[in-house]
């Protein structure tokens, strides 16, 4: 979808004067699919029951899950080692890092409640946010790209740092948001310092726009000395449609 008309927000000093993002830390928990093939159970039960109690915690400030899919593994540019085995993405964006004790909480609380579902863990880290960028043509500004309705996202987790802003030049990408890896505070004591992870939101079939940046990743990653980690497009779960994408 092209731009809708008018002055793109982040060009417009007014518009940027009535608010600012205020998330600042993402926690990213990546998973292998069900090893008895209930990921469509295991969706319906996070989207029904786990994800909208995040909402009771005062830091929360957004949440996307992401699925892989058939398709979408064989548009993978990238995925060294354990990377390999990820067919499900979850983030949560979190004002500071302070809000992560809550978090933990939570979770514990309703784990002892009888309310926990897992699945084979991959990887969790905590990333702090380096920057933000809208495609001009979208109109809505980089502080909220992550709240535009988006068919997925590609993840990139990139050993070294280099802005990826030009990604967003290309067709299916809406904008994008990169952190940094930090130490995550207890209980998660994960270190993904060294770490940069993209999240390159889209708004066209994901496994096209994953073939499609596969060259511009490779030269990116020439140019630029980074070397790519993960780079995989994915699929945003559809609300009560838990078996439309699945690994």
């Amino acid at each position: 979808m092209g731009n809708p008309g008018g002055t793109p927000s982040d060009q417009l000093p007014d518009v940027l004067a009535t608010g600012r993002t205020d998330a600042r830390i993402l926690f990213v928990s990546m998973s292998a699919r069900h090893p008895d093939g209930a990921d469509a159970a295991y969706l319906e039960w996070h989207g029904l029951d786990h994800r909208p109690e995040q909402y009771r915690l005062d830091g929360l400030r957004h949440s996307q899950r992401l699925v892989s899919t058939p398709a979408c593994r064989t548009a993978r540019t990238v995925d060294h080692g354990h990377y390999g085995d990820v067919d499900h993405v979850m983030a949560y964006s979190f004002t500071d890092t302070a809000a992560l004790a809550p978090f933990a909480a939570l979770g514990a609380a309703l784990r002892h409640g009888g309310r926990m579902q897992r699945l084979p863990s991959v990887e969790l880290g905590v990333f702090a946010l380096s920057g933000t960028i809208a495609a001009e043509r979208v109109a809505v500004g980089a502080d909220v790209v992550p709240w535009r309705p988006h068919t997925g996202a590609v993840v990139l987790i990139e050993q070294g740092a280099a802005p990826p802003t030009a990604l967003v030049d290309e067709p299916g990408v809406a904008g994008a948001w990169w952190y940094e890896g930090i130490v995550a505070p207890a209980p998660f004591d994960a270190d993904r310092r060294g770490l940069q992870l993209t999240l390159l939101y889209l708004d066209d079939e994901p496994a096209s726009v994953g073939r499609a940046l596969a060259p511009v990743l490779r030269r990116r990653w020439v140019d630029t000395g980074v070397r790519g980690l993960l780079a995989a497009p994915f699929h945003t779960v559809v609300a009560g449609e838990w078996n439309l994408h699945l690994p």
